[in-house]
């Protein structure tokens, strides 16, 4: 009996549970999922279309040589044969720098393309293997004619004429060789010399000294003489010799002391001929001419490799020469 009332429970139980809203019975059994957001269509932003990408100039040629081998026939080639290529018109390419006023469009120009190879074989002919010589090569190589034999006689002639004339121990002094020359008194030259050229310039008159002078004089025309001339006149061709050895006093006056030129070791020096005839004088020129500056540079460049060295400038007696010798001072050189 008591099982009645608990079962009735239940089944009221049951029909409160089914007696709810409408709204609660049409829901459905599982929780819904919120809805999703309604998402704005993205904007379309404009894309930059990319530019065309111009070919180098190299690969535009290998395209329309590709092209035009494409286009032509097939040519068969046979192994061990040379077959020629056909030759190709060269393409044209549109140079930008080559446009004219009032055009828009590059004028085309022409560029020339290098022909193909011939390819031979191994039992080609000698003609068809050379390799294929330019019209601008030169065919054989030049070779300078042989000099005359004339040529070499003349110059082992001269050079055994310097050697038979170079005294001092020196191929550019040349002379003949004295020994003792002796004079009067004290005067005289121990192992003189007499000069006729020094350093490739002669002497108007064969000058004798001592080997010791004869070095300073060519130390004179090598880095005074020569530089100061240049190539005026065509060069220095000769020394006019106004004095050397002679057992003198000094300036010619009695009773003086005996003159650097009574022991070979002083030579007087009064103008210097170029090879046009023109003569450069210490007399004249000194003071006068174009020439003057001249003249001071080898008399400046005289002063060292000379102990003494008298100019116009010095005195009278020295107006038209310049007077160089070898003695030495404690004080030095004495120019003047």
């Amino acid at each position: 009996m008591r099982a009645a009332p608990v079962a009735l429970a239940l089944l009221l139980g049951i029909l409160g549970t089914l007696s709810v809203t409408p709204a609660m019975a049409e829901a459905p059994a599982r929780s819904p999922r919120p809805e999703a957001r309604a998402m704005p269509e993205p904007a379309i932003r404009p894309v930059a279309r990319p530019l065309p990408v111009r070919a180098a100039p190299q690969e535009l040629r290998a395209e329309r040589l590709m092209a035009a081998t494409r286009s032509t026939d097939a040519i068969p080639v046979e192994v061990g044969r040379a077959q020629s290529l056909p030759l190709l018109a060269p393409p044209v390419d549109p140079d930008p720098r080559a446009v004219l006023p009032g055009m828009t469009t590059p004028r085309p120009v022409a560029r020339p393309v290098a022909a193909p190879v011939d390819r031979v074989g191994p039992e080609a002919g000698a003609e068809a293997r050379m390799p294929q010589i330019s019209p601008f090569a030169v065919p054989l190589s030049l070779h300078p004619q042989d000099r005359p034999a004339t040529i070499e006689a003349t110059a082992r002639r001269i050079d055994e004429e310097r050697a038979r004339g170079a005294i001092c121990d020196d191929l550019d002094i040349q002379g003949d060789r004295i020994g003792a020359h002796p004079g009067p008194g004290s005067c005289g030259v121990d192992a003189a010399v007499r000069v006729r050229a020094v350093a490739g310039v002669r002497l108007s008159t064969p000058a004798v000294m001592d080997c010791a002078t004869a070095r300073a004089l060519k130390t004179w025309v090598e880095h005074g003489l020569r530089p100061a001339v240049g190539t005026a006149g065509g060069g220095a061709e000769a020394i006019r010799v106004m004095g050397h050895y002679s057992c003198r006093p000094r300036n010619n006056q009695p009773g003086a002391r005996l003159s650097e030129h009574a022991f070979g070791r002083a030579i007087d020096v009064g103008g210097i001929r170029l090879r046009d005839g023109t003569e450069i004088s210490v007399l004249r020129d000194w003071n006068g001419s174009a020439h003057g500056a001249r003249l001071r540079q080898m008399w400046q460049a005289a002063c060292g490799p000379f102990g003494t060295v008298l100019g116009p400038n010095a005195n009278a007696a020295h107006r038209d020469h310049f007077h160089f010798d070898t003695a030495r001072y404690r004080s030095g050189s004495y120019c003047r």
